[in-house]
């Protein structure tokens, strides 16, 4: 009895996508959660980050130390600005918003004299 090889599946080497940091950048970022050993995690871009020494809310400017496959280490190197970075985006939606807003408002103001 003969048997017939089968050829093997192969996918082709994983690929991981670039990461959002690099090693020696500063970040504002603001502490979401604590690990479980006891490091603060501040997401960038979905890439998460453990940060030592620090706790849930604080708003702190790190330094990326190390960038593994799934995550960052960085070491905190002073206090964050008031806005950290997630927050910055969502800012800057609302005030477009608001000043669209204010246009259409004008605008049908205009149309109704």
């Amino acid at each position: 009895m003969e048997y017939e090889r089968r050829p093997r599946r192969s996918f082709g080497p994983r690929r991981f996508p670039p990461k959002p940091v690099e090693i020696g950048k500063e970040y504002d970022v603001e502490i979401q959660e604590t690990s479980r050993r006891g490091e603060g995690i501040a997401r960038i871009k979905g890439l998460v980050c453990f940060i030592p020494n620090t706790k849930p809310g604080d708003k702190v400017k790190i330094r990326i130390a190390r960038i593994s496959r799934r995550f960052a280490e960085g070491e905190v190197v002073g206090k964050g600005e008031a806005k950290a970075e997630g927050e910055a985006e969502g800012e800057e939606e609302v005030e477009e918003e608001a000043e669209t807003e204010e246009e259409t408002e004008a605008e049908e103001e205009g149309e109704a004299e």
